[in-house]
């Protein structure tokens, strides 16, 4: 099996270890060799010394056959190499990746060989969520028809996460223009995962190197006073989840800064000196779920497929658990 990931991150490393676990090979792509060696020689050390998990390096995605090399082979192909962040200046060369990081890989594919069953995209809950009125509940029917907009609109002046929303929305529309245009012979999926939390396969060494859908989750278990809840941005999904799906809407709770404090002051009694008590039980539902009348998601698809969603208790005690030595 075959991934792709620019930076060795977050989720690819939990799927890469998912498809090991189950007795794949899989061969990974960064943009530098470096980064990959924290998981050839610490997190997925057993199998790159079994030669079962192998890095090559593609310096640059959008390059036309920069993954022809990567692909060969391979019966599957996970695509997660896209930008992601909240803080974008600048959306032309977000764009610019995005798009066409997915059309090489999709390109490559086609010459990877008769065995190459299936290709999945990792996109984003940004690309089907918009400004919809209170009540409407989400599906994988939906597409957000806002950010390219704005992104037109606004040009440079764009805020950060829209850049982001519309380099997902761009690159999904490329991903499905071409299973109509080329009619491959192997499937195509897209998976639109929420905010992700969970446990990196790789526990952070240093604060810096905490990830923005896991930085909440540091902030609380930090002692750090809780940050305003981002409206609209409550749902969560397990990383080891996301990592298991690869197909469909992946959301399986809503919760936010005072349910996690509430949960880690809980599950860990030793961090009660550190975390802030707040408001205990305030802003959120007991079972995690979205207040009535709010805008939902409907992720029924996913959790039928997996028999069940990890507990939203379970993905923060755990991300905490990660965080361990740095405090």
């Amino acid at each position: 099996m075959g991934f792709t990931n620019e930076n060795a991150g977050y989720i690819a490393a939990q799927t890469a270890k998912r498809f090991l676990d189950a007795g794949y090979s899989v061969r990974g792509t960064v943009r530098k060799l470096a980064s990959a060696r924290p998981l050839l020689e610490d997190g997925l050390k057993e199998y790159s010394q079994a030669g079962k998990f192998e890095v090559v390096e593609v310096p640059d995605i959008t390059v036309d056959g920069a993954f022809d090399e990567a692909v060969k082979d391979v019966t599957a192909i996970a695509h997660m190499a896209s930008p992601v962040s909240f803080f974008f200046k600048d959306p032309e060369p977000v764009l610019h990746a995005a798009i066409n990081g997915t059309k090489t890989i999709l390109n490559s594919a086609l010459k990877a060989g008769p065995q190459l069953q299936t290709v999945v995209y990792t996109s984003s809950i940004t690309a089907v969520k918009s400004a919809k009125e209170p009540h409407y509940v989400y599906d994988e029917s939906d597409w957000n028809d806002y950010a390219e907009k704005e992104v037109e609109r606004l040009g440079k002046d764009t805020p950060g996460p829209i850049i982001y929303s519309a380099s997902k929305v761009a690159a999904e529309k490329a991903f499905w223009a071409f299973r109509e245009e080329k009619k491959p012979s192997f499937t195509m999926t897209a998976i639109n995962p929420v905010f992700v939390i969970g446990p990196p396969l790789i526990a952070p060494k240093t604060e810096s190197a905490v990830g923005e859908t896991i930085r909440l989750i540091w902030t609380v278990f930090s002692g750090a006073p809780f940050p305003l809840p981002v409206n609209g941005f409550n749902f969560t999904v397990d990383v080891r989840d996301v990592a298991a799906l690869m197909l469909y809407i992946a959301s399986s709770a809503a919760g936010g800064p005072q349910a996690i404090a509430d949960i880690l002051r809980k599950e860990l009694p030793e961090t009660r000196g550190r975390i802030a008590e707040g408001n205990p039980g305030k802003g959120y539902n007991k079972e995690y779920t979205v207040p009535d009348g709010e805008i939902d998601i409907n992720s029924e698809k996913g959790k039928a497929l997996l028999g069940g969603w990890i507990p939203y208790e379970k993905s923060v005690v755990d991300t905490a658990k990660s965080f361990v030595g740095l405090v």
